[in-house]
């Protein structure tokens, strides 16, 4: 029973992790973190991203234009970038390093120490990447939130909202987390199950000369007079 629950948390660890870094990945990339509706023109919906600003007109025609310099952008679009490219990076270190830490695959199969040690640098991997996703995001967010409901700034100027992305990437944080969180604590399932002892063997019997069974004497056996 319990090899069969690691083996059901180890396949969903997986599934969470795949579905965090490929949501993780389109976070990173589209251009829906905030979205900005104008009063005066109605017809256009802006859209900005970590690395363009999108305008889609009624019509359906999306234009977009990549950021300027990148010493130009604000500090928390900086360093969401960086932390997001981090984060792809470690979801996909470890979902490689968990597949081959898993009890189903051949690889490492006769060393379970090692397939432990995998399945934990894969959680690991895993835990981190939903934390650099997590942080970037909230961020945003949060300054998102400061800017909408500045007092300082005059009602009849557009104010920035919650983009797609961004609840997407919040998901995908969680995603990573809670699977990264499954691998780990499933890795104790390798280190539990020990392979069977071998059997023993009694030592072997020699033949006397009238064909009957000899067994061994120990050598300072007394003799019988």
């Amino acid at each position: 029973m319990a090899g069969g629950w690691w083996a059901k948390a180890q396949a969903g660890g997986m599934l969470l992790a795949l579905l965090g870094w490929v949501s993780s990945c389109v976070t990173t990339f589209v251009p829906l973190w905030k979205n900005l509706n104008l009063d005066l023109n109605e017809l256009e919906v802006w859209n900005m991203g970590l690395w363009q600003v999108c305008i889609t007109q009624e019509e359906g025609v999306v234009e977009c234009q990549a950021h300027g310099s990148f010493l130009a952008l604000p500090p928390e679009l900086r360093i969401s970038r960086l932390l997001m490219c981090i984060s792809n990076g470690l979801g996909l270190l470890g979902c490689l390093l968990a597949a081959l830490g898993l009890e189903g695959w051949r690889a490492c199969e006769d060393k379970p120490g090692q397939k432990q040690r995998l399945l934990l640098a894969g959680g690991a991997a895993l835990g981190t990447a939903g934390i650099t996703t997590l942080v970037p995001v909230s961020w945003v967010a949060y300054n998102t939130v400061l800017d909408f409901w500045d007092e300082t700034v005059p009602d009849i100027v557009p104010r920035w909202e919650f983009g797609e992305a961004t609840f997407l990437g919040w998901f995908a944080g969680a995603f990573l987390a809670t699977a990264g969180l499954l691998l780990a604590c499933s890795a104790r399932s390798t280190s539990t199950t020990t392979p069977p002892a071998p059997p023993c063997h009694q030592p072997p019997t020699t033949r006397g000369p009238a064909g009957g069974h000899h067994h061994p004497h120990p050598k300072n056996a007394d003799l019988v007079i």
